[in-house]
């Protein structure tokens, strides 16, 4: 039986994978947070490349920037229990809520400020509808 750890993936194939374009990858390459080997002109990515390429892209869903996942990915001690890196995670996650808390509370406001824009608009159609009658 073939040990799964020693596949090595094609650029297509994590693109489609992932459901994201060949240019998106690379980009992940160029940052460094991807670092396939080539033969030729062919990348190959390891199984490493393809766990970095989804908590990247989870990391991203979630508002992290490249550079708060790589810095996550570089505290990463093999073997290790890892507990600065999660308590970093804890803490990006934690500014990361606390952005999106008072990102809704900002929507909510211009929702009112929208509202009360429409009823003034609607009063002076009213009103001049009512001067011309």
């Amino acid at each position: 039986m073939p040990n799964i750890d020693l596949k090595t993936f094609t650029i297509s194939e994590l693109a489609k994978e992932f459901d994201v374009t060949t240019r998106a990858i690379r980009f992940y390459e160029d940052k460094g947070i991807l670092s396939p080997t080539r033969e030729g002109q062919k990348r190959i990515y390891s199984p490493r490349d393809r766990v970095l390429l989804k908590l990247t892209l989870r990391g991203k869903r979630i508002g992290f920037t490249l550079s708060e996942s790589q810095k996550l990915f570089d505290m990463y001690q093999t073997g290790e229990n890892n507990e600065d890196q999660l308590h970093t995670m804890l803490a990006t996650l934690d500014e990361k809520d606390a952005l999106l808390s008072q990102q809704k509370l900002d929507i909510e406001e211009m929702e009112v400020e929208l509202q009360a824009a429409r009823d003034r608009c609607l009063n002076a159609l009213r009103n001049i509808k009512e001067n011309t009658v």
